[in-house]
Parts: structure tokens; sequence; C-alpha cells
């Protein structure tokens, strides 16, 4: 059974509480039974998620194993995050927006170049954040897969088309993630301004984790 946490939880006794500004990598480890709150600070900004086992990173996040396992593309208040070998590494315990994509993956340079032009190829991407905050832990770009994308709008048409449109989360809206196992979580908090996922203009948001 999910426990609800309560939206009133104090960030005076957070053990972490820190604004992660507008583009920027971020990761730490979340030890077993720790929550991790992210907030949409001023709305709609896009925030792409990977997780891996901390004690063995060839564990990481599935979105096809989570999609299967849930029976949902969306991600929400109950969703069990689960990993490549079948275990649950994290438990969506509380959610204001409603879902969030796991299907749509973090931009790239190239892909950038591929959708908005040659002329987009130089622009800062989650791909390239990965990159950076990942070579601390010795890992590449072997070690990226599909990711989560919170506070993202990514409907799917009756054809299969996935689309990414304007963003469902209001300011201040967050979730909180139970981890079930002691987990690295990596975050981009995504410099897209070529679609709606971040309302063409990227925004910090706000990080805080509590032991339980």
């Amino acid at each position: 059974m999910v426990t609800h946490l309560s939206i009133e939880r104090d960030p005076a006794i957070a053990i972490y509480d820190e604004e992660l500004a507008a583009r920027q990598p971020w990761s730490r480890v979340i030890k077993k039974g720790q929550v991790l709150r992210i907030i949409d600070l001023l709305a709609n900004q896009a925030v792409d998620t990977l997780i891996y086992n901390a004690h063995d990173s060839s564990e990481r996040y599935s979105a096809p194993d989570t999609v299967v396992r849930q029976g949902n593309i969306f991600i929400t208040t109950g969703t069990q995050l689960i990993s490549n070998e079948g275990n649950v590494m994290m438990t969506v315990v509380h959610d204001d927006c409603g879902k969030h994509d796991t299907l749509g993956g973090a931009c790239s340079m190239e892909s950038n170049s591929v959708r908005y032009g040659l002329h987009k190829k130089h622009l800062h991407a989650c791909v390239e954040n990965y990159l950076l905050e990942l070579s601390q832990y010795e890992m590449n770009k072997r070690d990226l897969v599909s990711n989560i994308n919170f506070y993202m709008n990514v409907p799917v048409s009756e054809d299969g088309t996935l689309e990414i449109v304007d963003g469902i989360s209001e300011a201040g809206k967050m979730v909180d993630l139970r981890a079930e196992m002691d987990v690295m979580v990596l975050i981009s908090n995504c410099p897209q301004i070529n679609n709606p996922c971040n309302a063409y203009n990227p925004t910090p948001v706000r990080l805080i984790v509590w032991n339980e």
C-alpha cells in the first residue's frame, strides 16, 4: 500500500533543500526510505530524471518495465519505478500534477538539429547535462537509457504518434519519490527552448530530501 506524504512536510527538517538553476544538471544518492521532492517553481519546467542502483549502476530505471508493470504509459501517484532487473527503485507517493511522461526521452544536440534545424545544434541539451554529471561517477553515454520527464506533457495521438504540447503543471506543483533501495538520482533541468515542454523558457526547480 502506498503511503501518501503530507504536502505540508516541513522543509525545516529536511536533510537537503536546494534550488536547481535552469538548464543545470544534478545528482544525489537517495538512501532507502528517504523521500525526494521535486517542485516545479514557476510552472511547466520539464525535469528529465534517471535512476541508478547506488551500489551497482548496471541496474537502472527501465521505462518499458515500468510501463508494463503499471499498465500505464504515464507516471503519477502510486507508480512504482522499476529497474531493468525488475526491482522497485522508487515509488511516487505524492503527485500534484496528475501525470508525467516516460516515453519522450531526453533532448540532445543531435535531436535539436534534426527537429529544429542545424542552426540549433549548438544549443545545450539534456544528454549533454547527463554526460557532464555522469563523468564524476566514471559513467558515460552507454549508461543512458530512456528517462522520466517530470512535468512534461506528451500525449499519444490515435495513430500512436507522440506529441510534445503545452504543459499541465502550475507554479508550486510537486512530486514526491520514496526510495525503495539506495539510488543515485540524476536530473537534467531541461534546457530545451524549441518546444512547449518548458513553455519556451527554462526555469529553476526546488529539490528537497527528507529522512523517513
